[in-house]
Protein backbone atom coordinates (compact mmCIF):
# COMPACT_ATOMS: atom_id res chain seq x y z
CA UNK A 1 0.00 0.00 0.00
CA UNK A 2 0.47 3.78 -0.52
CA UNK A 3 2.98 5.13 2.32
CA UNK A 4 1.18 7.19 4.47
CA UNK A 5 3.62 9.79 6.72
CA UNK A 6 2.65 12.57 8.73
CA UNK A 7 4.42 16.25 8.31
CA UNK A 8 4.29 19.05 10.39
CA UNK A 9 3.50 22.41 8.41
CA UNK A 10 2.56 26.36 9.10
CA UNK A 11 0.41 28.41 6.89
CA UNK A 12 2.23 30.83 4.80
CA UNK A 13 1.52 34.41 4.53
CA UNK A 14 4.43 35.33 2.51
CA UNK A 15 4.30 35.72 -1.47
CA UNK A 16 6.62 37.38 -4.21
CA UNK A 17 9.63 36.52 -4.93
CA UNK A 18 10.87 38.06 -2.61
CA UNK A 19 9.34 36.62 0.32
CA UNK A 20 9.87 33.16 -1.19
CA UNK A 21 13.42 34.11 -1.68
CA UNK A 22 14.05 34.74 2.16
CA UNK A 23 11.97 31.49 2.89
CA UNK A 24 14.18 29.40 0.89
CA UNK A 25 17.38 31.03 2.31
CA UNK A 26 15.81 29.47 6.27
CA UNK A 27 15.96 26.42 4.49
CA UNK A 28 11.86 26.66 3.81
CA UNK A 29 9.88 25.64 0.89
CA UNK A 30 6.78 26.27 -0.29
CA UNK A 31 3.77 24.55 -0.72
CA UNK A 32 -0.31 24.14 -1.26
CA UNK A 33 -2.99 22.22 -0.61
CA UNK A 34 -6.12 22.22 -2.51
CA UNK A 35 -8.56 19.97 -3.81
CA UNK A 36 -11.31 18.41 -1.42
CA UNK A 37 -14.01 20.60 0.30
CA UNK A 38 -11.64 23.37 1.72
CA UNK A 39 -10.17 25.96 -0.22
CA UNK A 40 -6.46 25.84 -1.27
CA UNK A 41 -4.50 27.05 1.10
CA UNK A 42 -0.72 27.95 0.88
CA UNK A 43 1.35 26.32 3.10
CA UNK A 44 5.46 25.91 3.92
CA UNK A 45 7.10 23.33 5.20
CA UNK A 46 10.73 22.37 6.37
CA UNK A 47 13.58 21.30 3.70
CA UNK A 48 14.42 18.64 5.62
CA UNK A 49 11.69 17.23 6.73
CA UNK A 50 10.30 17.09 2.90
CA UNK A 51 13.27 15.93 1.36
CA UNK A 52 13.84 12.96 4.77
CA UNK A 53 10.31 12.11 3.77
CA UNK A 54 10.99 11.28 -0.04
CA UNK A 55 14.32 9.60 0.78
CA UNK A 56 12.12 6.89 2.52
CA UNK A 57 9.39 6.37 -0.07
CA UNK A 58 9.16 3.58 -1.99
CA UNK A 59 7.48 4.96 -4.98
CA UNK A 60 5.60 7.81 -6.21
CA UNK A 61 2.54 7.40 -3.94
CA UNK A 62 2.80 9.06 -0.78
CA UNK A 63 -0.31 9.19 1.67
CA UNK A 64 0.46 12.41 3.29
CA UNK A 65 -1.28 13.63 7.24
CA UNK A 66 -0.77 17.58 6.81
CA UNK A 67 -0.31 18.62 10.51
CA UNK A 68 -1.22 22.36 9.98
CA UNK A 69 0.16 24.71 12.85
CA UNK A 70 -2.78 26.38 14.60
CA UNK A 71 -5.44 23.98 13.25
CA UNK A 72 -7.09 21.41 15.22
CA UNK A 73 -7.37 18.46 12.96
CA UNK A 74 -5.61 17.46 10.29
CA UNK A 75 -5.61 17.17 6.47
CA UNK A 76 -5.08 14.22 4.62
CA UNK A 77 -3.62 14.66 1.26
CA UNK A 78 -1.05 13.43 -1.97
CA UNK A 79 1.77 14.80 -3.21
CA UNK A 80 0.64 15.50 -7.03
CA UNK A 81 3.97 17.66 -7.96
CA UNK A 82 7.15 18.51 -6.49
CA UNK A 83 9.06 21.25 -8.31
CA UNK A 84 12.98 20.59 -7.78
CA UNK A 85 16.06 22.94 -8.64
CA UNK A 86 18.01 22.37 -12.20
CA UNK A 87 21.14 22.88 -9.84
CA UNK A 88 21.63 20.51 -6.85
CA UNK A 89 17.90 19.29 -7.47
CA UNK A 90 16.69 20.41 -3.86
CA UNK A 91 13.30 20.70 -3.08
CA UNK A 92 11.44 24.27 -4.54
CA UNK A 93 7.47 23.89 -4.20
CA UNK A 94 5.83 21.17 -2.98
CA UNK A 95 1.65 20.88 -4.29
CA UNK A 96 -0.42 18.60 -2.44
CA UNK A 97 -4.09 17.24 -3.38
CA UNK A 98 -6.66 16.88 -0.49
CA UNK A 99 -8.24 13.71 -0.62
CA UNK A 100 -10.91 12.07 1.84
CA UNK A 101 -10.11 8.67 3.51
CA UNK A 102 -13.69 7.71 2.33
CA UNK A 103 -13.75 8.79 -1.14
CA UNK A 104 -12.25 6.68 -3.97
CA UNK A 105 -9.13 8.24 -5.87
CA UNK A 106 -7.04 7.96 -9.49
CA UNK A 107 -3.58 7.49 -9.83
CA UNK A 108 -0.57 5.80 -11.54
CA UNK A 109 0.46 3.38 -10.36
CA UNK A 110 4.41 1.37 -11.60
CA UNK A 111 4.11 -1.17 -12.94
CA UNK A 112 6.88 -3.99 -12.31
CA UNK A 113 7.99 -7.49 -13.73
CA UNK A 114 8.96 -10.35 -11.92
CA UNK A 115 10.82 -12.93 -12.38
CA UNK A 116 12.77 -14.18 -15.66
CA UNK A 117 10.11 -15.24 -18.57
CA UNK A 118 10.97 -18.40 -19.60
CA UNK A 119 11.43 -17.74 -23.37
CA UNK A 120 14.15 -15.54 -22.50
CA UNK A 121 15.96 -17.80 -20.57
CA UNK A 122 15.67 -20.59 -22.14
CA UNK A 123 15.34 -19.59 -25.57
CA UNK A 124 16.71 -16.22 -26.26
CA UNK A 125 13.88 -14.23 -26.03
CA UNK A 126 13.81 -10.64 -25.69
CA UNK A 127 11.30 -9.17 -22.71
CA UNK A 128 8.93 -6.34 -23.79
CA UNK A 129 7.24 -3.87 -21.29
CA UNK A 130 4.71 -2.07 -23.59
CA UNK A 131 3.17 -0.04 -20.09
CA UNK A 132 5.08 1.30 -17.03
CA UNK A 133 1.83 2.70 -14.92
CA UNK A 134 -0.85 1.44 -14.22
CA UNK A 135 -4.53 4.08 -13.63
CA UNK A 136 -6.40 2.85 -10.80
CA UNK A 137 -8.87 3.75 -8.50
CA UNK A 138 -9.40 2.61 -4.98
CA UNK A 139 -9.79 4.43 -1.11
CA UNK A 140 -6.47 5.97 -0.76
CA UNK A 141 -5.92 3.83 2.21
CA UNK A 142 -5.97 0.65 -0.55
CA UNK A 143 -3.75 2.66 -3.02
CA UNK A 144 -0.39 0.36 -3.77
CA UNK A 145 2.83 2.12 -4.18
CA UNK A 146 3.29 -0.45 -7.32
CA UNK A 147 2.04 -3.27 -9.04
CA UNK A 148 3.87 -6.25 -9.77
CA UNK A 149 3.19 -9.18 -12.08
CA UNK A 150 4.91 -12.62 -12.21
CA UNK A 151 6.63 -12.78 -16.04
CA UNK A 152 8.02 -16.02 -15.65
CA UNK A 153 5.91 -18.44 -17.13
CA UNK A 154 5.71 -16.38 -20.77
CA UNK A 155 7.10 -18.02 -23.69
CA UNK A 156 7.86 -16.68 -26.82
CA UNK A 157 4.70 -15.49 -27.98
CA UNK A 158 3.06 -14.94 -25.21
CA UNK A 159 1.49 -11.69 -23.47
CA UNK A 160 0.30 -10.52 -20.66
CA UNK A 161 -2.91 -8.01 -21.32
CA UNK A 162 -4.26 -5.65 -18.69
CA UNK A 163 -6.78 -7.62 -17.96
CA UNK A 164 -4.71 -10.59 -17.12
CA UNK A 165 -3.30 -8.24 -14.27
CA UNK A 166 -4.11 -9.48 -10.40
CA UNK A 167 -5.08 -6.47 -8.74
CA UNK A 168 -5.35 -5.96 -4.74
CA UNK A 169 -8.13 -5.98 -2.72
CA UNK A 170 -10.70 -3.13 -3.34
CA UNK A 171 -8.31 -1.81 -6.67
CA UNK A 172 -9.46 -1.27 -9.93
CA UNK A 173 -8.05 -1.17 -13.01
CA UNK A 174 -9.39 2.49 -15.19
CA UNK A 175 -6.49 1.43 -18.15
CA UNK A 176 -7.77 -0.44 -21.05
CA UNK A 177 -7.97 -3.80 -20.49
CA UNK A 178 -7.36 -4.86 -24.03
CA UNK A 179 -3.70 -3.22 -23.98
CA UNK A 180 -0.50 -5.47 -23.96
CA UNK A 181 1.72 -4.70 -20.68
CA UNK A 182 4.16 -7.42 -21.11
CA UNK A 183 4.72 -9.74 -24.28
CA UNK A 184 8.08 -11.92 -25.30
CA UNK A 185 9.86 -11.61 -28.71
CA UNK A 186 11.41 -14.23 -30.54
CA UNK A 187 15.58 -13.64 -30.84
CA UNK A 188 16.45 -11.31 -33.44
CA UNK A 189 18.49 -13.25 -35.73
CA UNK A 190 21.52 -10.73 -37.89
CA UNK A 191 21.18 -11.19 -41.75
CA UNK A 192 23.67 -8.19 -42.14
CA UNK A 193 26.88 -10.15 -42.30
CA UNK A 194 25.15 -12.70 -45.28
CA UNK A 195 23.90 -10.06 -47.44
CA UNK A 196 27.60 -8.47 -46.96
CA UNK A 197 29.13 -11.74 -48.17
CA UNK A 198 26.44 -11.72 -51.46
CA UNK A 199 27.10 -8.88 -52.36
CA UNK A 200 31.01 -8.97 -52.59
CA UNK A 201 30.32 -12.18 -54.12
CA UNK A 202 28.39 -10.29 -56.74
CA UNK A 203 30.83 -7.61 -57.23
CA UNK A 204 33.49 -10.19 -58.12
CA UNK A 205 33.21 -11.15 -61.44
CA UNK A 206 32.30 -7.57 -62.44
CA UNK A 207 35.97 -6.41 -61.22
CA UNK A 208 37.48 -9.44 -63.34
CA UNK A 209 35.52 -8.78 -66.24
CA UNK A 210 37.23 -5.06 -66.03
CA UNK A 211 40.59 -6.00 -65.75
CA UNK A 212 39.68 -8.31 -68.63
CA UNK A 213 38.22 -5.81 -71.00
CA UNK A 214 41.16 -3.54 -70.34
CA UNK A 215 44.20 -6.63 -71.26
CA UNK A 216 41.57 -7.01 -74.12
CA UNK A 217 42.09 -3.27 -75.08
CA UNK A 218 45.53 -2.85 -74.99
CA UNK A 219 46.34 -5.72 -77.22
CA UNK A 220 45.40 -3.62 -80.22
CA UNK A 221 47.53 -1.05 -78.70
CA UNK A 222 50.54 -3.46 -78.50
CA UNK A 223 50.53 -5.03 -81.74
CA UNK A 224 50.57 -1.17 -83.68
CA UNK A 225 53.97 -0.72 -81.91
CA UNK A 226 55.40 -3.88 -82.88
CA UNK A 227 54.55 -2.70 -86.28
CA UNK A 228 55.45 0.55 -86.57
CA UNK A 229 59.28 -0.55 -87.13
CA UNK A 230 58.33 -2.71 -89.45
CA UNK A 231 56.85 -0.26 -91.73
CA UNK A 232 59.84 2.32 -91.47
CA UNK A 233 62.46 -0.26 -92.67
CA UNK A 234 60.10 -0.99 -95.41
CA UNK A 235 59.74 2.82 -96.16
CA UNK A 236 63.77 2.25 -95.94
CA UNK A 237 64.07 -0.18 -98.55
Amino acid sequence: MAKQVKLTAERREATGRSAIRKLKARGIVPAIVYGGKDKAQSLQVSRRDISLMLSHASGENILVELEIAGEKGSRMAMIQEIQHSPVGGDVLHVDFHAVSMDEKIEADVPLEAAGVANGVKNFGGLLEQSLRTLEVECLPRDLPDKVTVDVSALNIGDSIHVRDIHLPAGVASKTQPDLTAFSVLAPVVEEEPVAAVAEEAAAGPEVIKEKKEEGEAAAPAGAAKAAAPAAREKEAK
